[in-house]
């Protein structure tokens, strides 16, 4: 359902997952709509900057010779088949890239917060939300809120600056989000910068458990009136 919501100045840090060039120049890991979403991107750090809230960015970097991933995709040179260390389109889009001084964090999995000090770092700061943007939704994204979710954070999921290979697969992703989201809220762009700027915003909220059943027929829908 819809509710009013608010977000207490001091309490809040902006995540800015996997916004690489890959995904707008290698045919295969292509995301739908992107040059939106970067735009998007940059209203949300545009807001950001000028509310004083910090920006933490993350790129996927995949480094065969030091992890050990036997089923891992690779390709005829035995590289990665996405996001290898030594290809130049893992770099962060130009437009939405990290500014004086802002974290450019590099991470190995899926998720930002499996592993390593970033989510104790960002709590330590006194950081209660979480506005979380990037891409894949049904990937990266997933796992990195269900992730900041379990180490008690509110999620601010901003559904209109995150993409997939698809619409579909974007969507159906912000749909099994929103029913697990326990504690956070969805909302697009404008109701993310507003609530930037300490505003009040109506956003959707869960109530109860699992309350958005889909179909192939109403997903598109019930995406739309998140």
């Amino acid at each position: 359902m819809k509710t009013p919501i608010a977000i207490k100045r001091g309490t809040v840090a902006a995540i800015f997952i996997d916004l690489q060039e890959e995904h707008r120049q290698d045919k295969r890991y292509l995301v739908e709509g992107f040059a939106g979403i970067l735009a998007n991107v940059q209203r949300l750090q545009a807001a950001a900057r000028q509310n004083h809230v910090p920006l933490y960015h993350w790129a996927y970097i995949v480094d065969l010779d030091k992890q050990d991933r036997p089923f891992h995709p690779v390709g005829e040179d035995g590289k990665s088949a996405f996001s290898d260390k030594s290809d130049p389109l893992t770099e962060i889009c130009r437009e939405v890239a990290p500014i004086n001084g802002e974290a450019l964090l590099i991470k190995a999995e899926a998720s930002a917060f499996r592993s390593g000090p970033a989510a104790r770092d960002i709590k330590s700061a006194g950081i209660e939300w979480l506005v979380v943007s990037g891409v894949w939704t049904e990937a990266c994204i997933d796992a990195t809120v269900k992730d900041a979710v379990a180490k008690g954070f509110r999620v601010l999921l901003v559904k209109d600056a995150c993409g997939s290979g698809s619409a579909a697969m974007h969507q159906t992703g912000i749909i099994n989000l929103a029913n697990r989201l326990y504690g956070g809220a969805v909302t697009d762009t404008d109701g993310a910068c507003r609530l930037l700027a300490g505003e009040t915003v109506t956003a959707w909220q869960i109530e109860g458990s699992v309350p958005l059943r889909f179909s192939f027929d109403n997903a598109a829908a019930l995406y739309a009136d998140l």
